[in-house]
């Protein structure tokens, strides 16, 4: 799988850029203004390794301003410094609450903070679950959210650092984003997402249809990713702990919280 160019709504291009045997790195590039000047400013999100990231940037005839960390997972930082010798003047930005475990960190933000990419907002979310220190980044401008490892196209990560209550928290902060906000996760996760999904929403028609996609698209070696943020929140059973089916699927009735019942969707998850 190569590079690809994405589109999202005529101001950023997104690239697609595949690393290691499942990542995906996302290139942001900043659009010029129609019939202006201005634009071409460039970030990285999460780069794993510097090699496929620097071959994407010179194929489009790049530079490299910045780098966006999610979090401090050497699969999403691997490439730090040597993209920072590699691109004077680089940035790297990354989560305050995790400052001390990013690589070459320049920018600290966290919930409530806005940087820009030229003249795109990017706004933070601080997303803890996962690892202590996740956050997440969203461009309205671009309609696009960039969650690493908290939101996967229908799932949502491991709780190595946090709990079940504060991952539940993090994704109610994303779920009330636009339906059609593109969801730029950072793995290829989807179709084994969707083998787990169906057991515990068997009765979801939607969800159905949607694994019958992907594993179509699988089948002919193309990616899942991006989604919609409206059809996860319609399919995927980690931003759904609330809906009845899924409640008695599990044992769990109208009573139970919502941070409970998604603690044991992500608890049968790990045993799949």
């Amino acid at each position: 799988m190569v590079a690809a160019t994405l589109g999202s709504a005529g101001v950023m291009e997104v690239v697609r850029v595949p690393c290691l045997s499942d990542n995906y790195v996302w290139l942001l590039h900043e659009a010029a203004p129609a019939g202006g000047s201005g634009g071409g400013r460039t970030a990285v999100v999460d780069p794993a390794e510097e090699a496929p990231v620097v071959e994407a940037l010179a194929a489009r005839g790049w530079s490299l301003d910045a780098v966006l960390n999610t979090h401090h997972h050497g699969d999403h930082t691997g490439a730090n410094l040597a993209l920072k010798r590699r691109f004077p003047g680089l940035v790297i930005v990354g989560p305050r609450a995790d400052k001390d475990r990013i690589p070459g960190i320049d920018v600290q933000v966290g919930t409530g903070d806005t940087w820009h990419l030229g003249g795109l907002e990017v706004r933070v979310f601080d997303t803890p679950g996962h690892t202590r220190g996740h956050i997440t980044y969203w461009v309205p401008q671009a309609a696009s959210l960039f969650p690493g490892d908290t939101l996967f196209a229908l799932g949502c990560g491991r709780l190595f650092e946090g709990s079940p209550q504060q991952m539940w928290t993090s994704l109610s902060q994303l779920a009330p984003l636009p339906d059609d906000t593109l969801v730029y996760c950072a793995h290829e996760y989807t179709q084994s997402n969707a083998r787990f999904a169906v057991t515990v929403d068997p009765g979801n028609a939607a969800l159905a249809q949607r694994k019958a996609a992907i594993d179509a698209a699988r089948a002919r070696g193309e990616p899942t990713v991006p989604s919609r943020l409206g059809e996860e929140k319609a399919t995927n059973p980690f931003l759904r702990p609330h809906d009845p089916a899924i409640r008695q699927q599990l044992g769990f009735d109208a009573a139970a919280p919502d941070w409970q019942v998604f603690g044991a969707i992500r608890a049968a998850k790990d045993r799949f």
